[in-house]
């Protein structure tokens, strides 16, 4: 498995995420890094600003052209360069770009939410030109579809999608919450593919949590790879994800199950299912 680390941010304020960036400029000169961002709450709060509704279903954003024009302004114009800004500022070279870039993330629509797309492949000769030349490559979540039509994609889909795509070990998922819970409210350390659909389908897991944990389950494709759910706000929130087994939810799958069939063009790497 690739030693790339993926690691995927929220979309809030510089200021909140100071301490992940100073942790992954650290981790970034021992191995090569791919940040993904979201941008979701900076998203709402420009379509209420101009007046345009938000809507989710199962957790996530249905976007019209309406929303995805504001979508794709935070999330590569506004989001993506103050992530990479700040990388830069503390001596990391970093270079910014969404899937649309080199189409580099290979998707398909997603039915009944509108211009959004679900990652189901990757062309990683394009990302690997980038790490092998010591960047850290910043991804805004937006692709093409089948069609060529730029479309939003979640943020936890699309850090799946590459962590897949790289046969990566670890994915981080970060978040406002320290991991997944049970039934009686417990965090759980550990948690397979079996037990997170059982608690999906009690609704146990629910809303954002969702995508959130489909993602993860896409990710984690061989024995030994694991994607962990932990909470941004911890001080030492990556280091603590990578090496301490007590923080966050670790997800993984008890077994592999067999690579479902994409139109992924020559060149790049089909995800499972």
């Amino acid at each position: 498995m690739s030693e790339v680390l993926v690691l995927k941010l929220g979309g809030t304020t510089l200021a909140d995420q100071a301490h992940v960036l100073d942790e992954v400029a650290s981790i970034a000169r021992q191995r090569p890094v791919v940040l993904v961002h979201g941008g979701g709450k900076r998203i709402t709060e420009w379509l209420e600003r101009l007046g345009v509704p938000s809507r989710f279903e199962g957790g996530l954003r249905v976007t019209d052209q309406a929303a995805l024009d504001v979508a794709a302004a935070v999330l590569r114009g506004v989001v993506n360069s103050e992530l990479v800004s700040d990388l830069r500022d503390r001596g990391v070279d970093a270079v910014g770009l969404s899937g649309v870039d080199g189409g580099f993330m290979i998707a398909e629509r997603v039915p009944g939410l509108g211009l959004v797309a679900h990652v189901v492949g990757l062309r990683r000769d394009f990302l690997d030109t980038l790490l092998v030349a010591g960047q850290v490559a910043v991804v805004a979540p937006l692709a093409r579809d089948e069609q060529g039509i730029v479309c939003n994609v979640n943020a936890d889909d699309a850090a799946a999608g590459i962590a897949a795509g790289l046969g990566v070990r670890q994915l981080v998922l970060m978040t406002d919450v320290d991991g997944i819970r049970d039934a009686a409210g417990k965090k759980l350390s550990t948690l397979t593919a079996d037990e997170a659909e059982k608690l999906i389908a009690d609704g146990v897991i629910k809303g954002g949590m969702v995508p959130k944990i489909r993602a993860a389950l896409a990710a984690v494709n061989w024995p030994g790879a694991e994607a962990v759910i932990c909470d941004s706000n911890d001080p030492h929130a990556l280091s603590r994800s990578l090496n301490d087994p007590t923080f966050g939810t670790r997800i993984t799958r008890q077994e592999r199950r067999a690579a479902r069939a994409t139109r992924a063009p020559a060149g790049s790497t089909e995800i499972g299912s």
